[in-house]
């Protein structure tokens, strides 16, 4: 599942939009982060923005980082622009923190003197930004003289207005909670909601996208796959629950991921069932459990309007052992299926439980 997005890195991306608006980006950029769709927007405004039509082939410059001398980086960041008061520079994927010491002292003289007619933006995409603060000048110097922007799925509310739009312009409508679902079996990555939803709308029948079109066509994530399994468990409908249990297999995630998952989940459902028996609402179990979407937090509370605290408790003992078995090296495969099996005796209220 996506992550929220912190008040420091909205903070970060709402610079970079007003750099953007008022037509003067800084000097020097980071982006990375998972939400690959919203990176790729705002490189596209830069370039729009500081290679126009016409000026793009003398001041636009791209390099990939792997093998990529710090020299030449240095180098295009001096060449002057042509036609444009502006050069822009993207490197992608250099490595900033593995670099060799005199490649990053190349980099730490440039970054403290970049000409004001360059914008430098080092991308990450395949790579992981992974600031090292032992290499104390380098991210001293970043830290100075960079902006660094993350780029993370939007707020939910943002995100659904986004969904609709973009499903809108498919030639179809879909209502707040089925956009919800779609962001909750997609992971909530604008990156990933942008291929589904052309391919979602492709297949709906009708007039509106559907919760059952999503099922049929959109592949979840694996959150998505657990929470299902769990609802069907808290439903009585284990024959469901041991088809996707089957799924879950057949997604060749590691059996630690799965265990790992399918624990947190009935959590959250212990969770969900402790706030019905305090009078507390949908808001306190999104706050205690840091979920996403309401449509998850509502489905957790009816799921736990069905069953019992103890019985959740069960669950989540039930599962943790799981977990320990499988930590001490006994096979995960069996495991799994054990534990769907004791939680339907558990439901079921058999002393095996």
């Amino acid at each position: 599942m996506a992550k929220k997005t912190s008040p420091d890195k909205q903070a970060a991306l709402e610079a970079l939009k007003n750099d953007i608006t008022a037509g003067s980006p800084q000097k020097l950029y980071v982006f990375h982060g998972a939400e690959r769709y919203l990176a790729e927007h705002y490189i596209g405004k830069m370039r729009a923005l500081l290679c126009p039509s016409g000026a793009s082939d003398f001041n636009y410059r791209r390099y990939e980082g792997k093998g990529l001398p710090a020299s030449e980086i240095a180098a295009a960041c001096e060449t002057l622009p042509v036609f444009s008061e502006r050069t822009l520079v993207e490197v992608h994927d250099f490595d900033l923190f593995k670099a060799a010491e005199q490649e990053r002292e190349t980099l730490i003289a440039l970054f403290s003197d970049l000409p004001e007619y360059v914008c430098l933006i080092f991308v990450y995409d395949v790579l992981e930004y992974a600031p090292d603060n032992r290499l104390k000048k380098l991210a001293a110097a970043l830290k100075k003289e960079a902006s660094v922007v993350e780029f993370t799925a939007p707020p939910q509310p943002k995100l659904i207005k986004w969904i609709k739009t973009h499903v809108k312009d498919c030639g179809k409508q879909i209502d707040t909670e089925t956009a919800e679902y779609l962001a909750f079996t997609t992971g909530g990555l604008m990156t990933t909601l942008n291929l589904e939803i052309e391919k979602l709308c492709f297949y709906a029948p009708g007039d509106t996208v559907t919760r059952k079109d999503i099922d049929a066509v959109v592949p979840a994530v694996l959150d998505a796959v657990s929470w299902k399994l769990t609802d069907n468990i808290v439903s009585g409908r284990f024959d469901d629950a041991s088809r996707v249990l089957s799924d879950l297999m057949n997604m060749r995630e590691p059996p630690h991921k799965l265990i790992f998952s399918i624990t947190m989940t009935l959590r959250r459902l212990m969770a969900a069932r402790l706030c019905l028996d305090n009078a507390l609402g949908e808001n306190d179990l999104m706050r205690m459990c840091d979920i996403r979407f309401s449509f998850q937090a509502r489905n957790l509370l009816a799921s736990a309007r069905k069953t019992t605290t103890a019985r959740c408790a069960r669950f989540v003992r039930l599962s943790a052992q799981t977990a320990f078995s499988m930590n001490t090296g006994s096979d995960p495969q069996p495991l799994l299926t054990e534990l769907l099996i004791r939680l339907a005796s558990c439901y079921k209220g058999y002393a095996s439980c």
